[in-house]
């Protein structure tokens, strides 16, 4: 089964992406905050990691470039969520190694076309 680590510090953002996910029949795991994101992804590589940019301590950005360096998870594909959706903050997401951007609010049928979408050209 495909493992997909959401993380997110907004529970109910982070159990719907999980939700919306898991009926979609991926295995997910989640977790709250950029640094348990950066563990779990380097401890257990997951198939994609989705990580909200704005978190305490470890932005996603922060998360983002660090897998990017790790030999382990450098080809992780990795979908960036924020609510923030100006052409810098876009650019600063793919500039870290994002592998896409979906801006808050997003529609979860959305979300999961775009995580099919960013693994089947991971396939490829």
């Amino acid at each position: 089964m495909t493992a997909i680590l959401v993380a997110d510090d907004d529970m109910d953002i982070r159990d719907l992406v999980a939700f919306k996910l898991e009926q979609a029949g991926y295995d997910v795991v989640a977790v709250d905050n950029g640094l348990a994101a950066l563990t779990a992804a380097t401890e257990n590589p997951p198939d994609l990691v989705v990580l909200d940019v704005m978190m305490p301590g470890m932005s996603g950005i922060d998360v983002c470039r660090q897998l990017r360096i790790e030999q382990g998870t450098k080809s992780l594909p990795i979908i960036l969520l924020t609510a923030r959706a100006q052409e810098g903050d876009v650019e600063v997401g793919f500039g870290a190694g994002a592998d896409d951007y979906i801006v808050k609010p997003f529609s979860p049928r959305e979300l999961v076309s775009r995580v099919e979408a960013v693994l089947a050209r991971m396939r490829t």
